[in-house]
C-alpha cells in the first residue's frame, strides 16, 4: 500500500482509499521545537513500529501524515473504525504478544464524539483524549478491559477539532467561582484519561499542541498522569498551566507491576527540571497495593521523596492517593501473560465486588481494608513528607 502525499486536507480525505493518497516522499510533518528524544535509541525501543491500522480520514489528515512519516517503515493497514480491529481486538492470540503488540502497533482514527464530562476528583473536567491505550505495560491498567487482548495507542488525529472544542467549554465556564480541592482559580481539564500523553508525544504534536492551547486560556490549566519521563516536553513553555502528574509507587511494585516506565527513581528524579520548565508538578500515589509489608514500603518511598526533592517542588506539590480497582476479565487476561503481578493485584479475600460508572464490574478493596490503608498511608505522609498535600484520596 501507498504512503499519503503531503496535500492540504480538504475535509474530503474520508470519501477515498489509503491507497489514493500518494507518494512516499514528502517531507515530514512540522514538530514540537523540541523533539531530540523522540529520535532516540530510547524512544525507538519502546515503539519499534511495525504495523499502523488506519481509518483513511485519519491518514489523509495533517496530523496523520505526520505519524506516517515518522515511521516510515510501518505497514499500513485500512481500516473502518479505529474500533474492533480484526485480528487485533478480541483475538485472544494476542495475549502471549502482550507487551510487542504495544511496541509493534499503532491505530490511527478520528475522535467523533467530542465530550468534556465533569469529574470533581483529579480535575473539573475530563477532555476529550487525543489518545486511547498506551505503550507502556502496566499490569493493572483499566483501558484495555474494553479492548479485548491488546491495548496499543489509538492516535486521534483531528486534535484541532478537540482544542476547538475545549475552547468553547473554556469559554462557558467564565471564571472559577470559588476554590476546590481540582485548584483554587483555574478550572482544570485532564487530557490524558485513556492514555499518557508523555508517551504520545512520541509519537505526534498532539500533546505539544494542547499544552500550548492551555497556555493561552488564563480561567484554566491541562493535567495528565504518566510514568514515563520524556525531556522533549521541557521544551513546551507551558507557562504553568498545565500540571503533570508523575504516578509513584514503591521501587519493588513499579518493578513488578509498572512493565515498559520509566523507573520510579527517575520519575522523582524529574520532578525539579519540569517545576522549572513551566509546569506544576503534583504526585500520583497510585495505585496502593495492599500487599505483605507495603506500609514498610510506603515509608521509604515517602522519606526518599523528603530527602531528594528540593523544597521549590515541595512547596507547590499535592498528592492524589488512589487505591487499587482491579477487574475480573483482566485479570484473565493478565494470567495470559503476566501470572507473576496477579499474585499482587488478585486478592479476593481483601477485596470486594465494584460496579464502575460505564457499567463494568470491578474488584476493590473490601470498605474496611480500603478505610483502614488510606488512614495508614496518610499517617505515613504525615510522618515522613509532611509538606505533601493530599487532594483527594479515593
Amino acid at each position: 500500500m501507498t504512503r499519503p502525499s503531503a496535500t492540504p486536507d480538504d475535509g474530503r480525505d474520508a470519501l477515498f482509499g489509503l491507497e489514493a493518497l500518494g507518494a512516499p516522499d514528502t517531507p515530514p510533518a512540522a514538530r514540537a521545537a523540541d523533539d531530540a528524544f523522540r529520535t532516540s535509541d530510547t524512544a525507538r525501543r519502546l515503539l519499534p513500529v511495525r504495523q499502523i491500522y488506519a481509518e483513511p480520514a485519519a491518514a489523509a489528515s495533517p496530523r496523520g501524515r505526520q505519524v506516517l512519516d515518522r515511521f516510515p517503515h510501518a505497514q499500513v493497514i485500512e481500516v473502518a473504525s479505529h474500533w474492533g480491529i480484526p485480528g487485533l481486538h478480541g483475538n485472544d492470540g494476542n495475549v502471549e504478544r502482550w507487551v510487542r503488540v504495544k511496541g509493534e502497533t499503532l491505530v490511527l482514527g478520528v475522535k467523533k464524539n467530542l465530550t468534556t464530562r465533569p469529574n470533581g476528583r483529579s480535575a473539573d473536567w475530563i477532555a476529550p483524549g487525543p489518545s486511547n491505550g498506551c505503550a507502556l505495560a502496566c499490569s493493572y491498567c483499566y483501558v484495555p478491559r474494553r479492548k479485548g487482548y491488546a491495548n496499543p495507542i489509538t492516535v486521534f488525529t483531528n486534535t484541532d477539532r478537540i482544542i476547538a472544542h475545549l475552547g468553547r467549554h473554556i469559554a462557558r465556564q467564565g471564571r472559577k467561582p470559588e476554590p476546590n480541592q481540582c485548584d483554587d482559580t483555574a478550572w482544570v481539564y485532564d487530557i490524558g484519561e485513556n492514555g499518557d500523553c508523555a508517551v504520545d508525544a512520541l509519537i505526534c504534536d498532539n500533546t505539544a499542541d494542547l499544552v500550548h492551547a492551555f497556555r493561552r486560556w488564563p480561567t484554566a490549566k491541562a493535567s495528565f498522569a504518566t510514568k514515563f519521563v520524556n525531556p522533549d516536553l521541557l521544551g513546551y513553555d507551558p507557562g504553568g498551566r498545565t500540571r503533570i502528574r508523575f504516578s509513584l509507587m514503591p521501587a519493588d511494585d513499579s518493578r513488578l507491576l509498572d512493565l515498559r516506565t520509566s523507573s520510579v527513581d527517575g520519575r522523582i528524579a524529574a520532578a525539579a527540571d519540569f517545576l522549572d520548565a513551566g509546569y506544576e508538578v503534583h504526585f500520583n500515589l497510585s495505585p496502593v497495593v495492599l500487599r505483605p509489608g507495603w506500609r514498610v514500603a510506603w515509608a521509604d518511598l515517602l522519606r526518599h521523596l523528603d530527602d531528594v526533592l528540593p523544597e521549590r517542588v515541595k512547596r507547590q506539590a499535592a498528592a492524589e492517593v488512589i487505591m487499587l480497582t482491579h477487574n475480573q476479565d483482566l485479570h484473565e487476561v493478565n494470567l495470559g501473560w503476566h501470572p507473576r503481578g496477579e499474585s499482587l493485584l488478585w486478592q479476593p479475600h481483601l477485596q470486594q465486588a465494584k460496579r464502575s460508572e460505564n457499567g463494568a464490574l470491578n474488584v476493590r478493596y473490601r470498605n474496611h481494608v480500603k478505610a483502614q490503608a488510606l488512614n495508614d498511608l496518610r499517617e505515613l505522609i504525615a510522618a515522613h513528607a509532611p509538606w505533601l498535600r493530599i487532594r483527594y484520596a479515593f
